[in-house]
């Protein structure tokens, strides 16, 4: 179990890791972590370079979290069907899951490859919570698609969608394994956005709309 949990960790903080934001802005000869808020989040890429560009990092970032969350779940759930005890027990399959996701989260917002810079991790946890958890990842991202639509706020929207997340795990009464996911995503994102809570009570935040120009050079 030692073993296979090492695996998991290592591929979810490698697929985490790949950097899709920084790719598709530099495919379209923008450095990324030179313009808007330096994130290689989605949400800068598209107040940077438009809805296209920024809807596809969402996708990319999102897969990365289903994923390292499902593949986990798909494969040794076949091993255990199809060697019985020779593979991880099915009472443990969904722990590998959720450990695949946290470490994918770990990989988007410290990644390996532009030197431990990443986003906030939003839509890689959503990916991996349509996979674990579908009810709570709907409900969060109606939340999310709400307060937006009210706010006009992205990091709002994203901070009330994690505790959305797990104030469904907890009404539901799902798994402590679920729920304690849940919770720790939520102070994880939450966490990722201090600099937007200091603007949002400064009224300095950035709102859906305005646009970041890009450099001269």
């Amino acid at each position: 179990m030692v073993v296979t949990l090492l695996i998991v960790i290592v591929a979810g903080y490698l697929l985490g890791s790949l950097p899709f934001g920084y790719l598709v802005a530099r495919a379209k000869g923008v450095n990324i972590f030179a313009v808007g808020s330096k994130s290689p989040g989605a949400t800068n890429v598209r107040r940077v370079l438009g809805h296209g560009p920024g809807n596809l990092v969402t996708f990319l970032d999102a897969m990365k979290g289903a994923v390292a969350a499902g593949w986990p779940t798909v494969f040794f759930s076949w091993k255990e069907l199809a060697f019985g005890n020779a593979a991880v027990a099915v009472a443990d399959v969904k722990l590998l899951g959720v450990v695949g996701l946290a470490a994918a989260l770990v990989g988007h917002s410290f990644s390996c490859f532009t030197h431990f810079k990443g986003g906030k991790g939003v839509a890689t946890g959503a990916g991996g919570f349509l996979v674990l958890f579908p009810l709570g990842a709907i409900v969060a991202a109606a939340v999310w698609g709400l307060t937006l639509a009210v706010t006009r706020y992205v990091s709002l929207a994203s901070m009330l969608a994690a505790v959305a997340l797990t104030l469904t795990a907890w009404l539901r009464h799902t798994t402590p394994l679920i729920l304690g996911a849940c919770t720790s995503v939520m102070v994880f994102v939450i966490l990722r956005h201090r600099a937007n809570i200091s603007r949002l009570f400064a009224g300095a935040e950035h709102k859906v709309g305005q646009k970041s120009d890009l450099p001269k050079s």
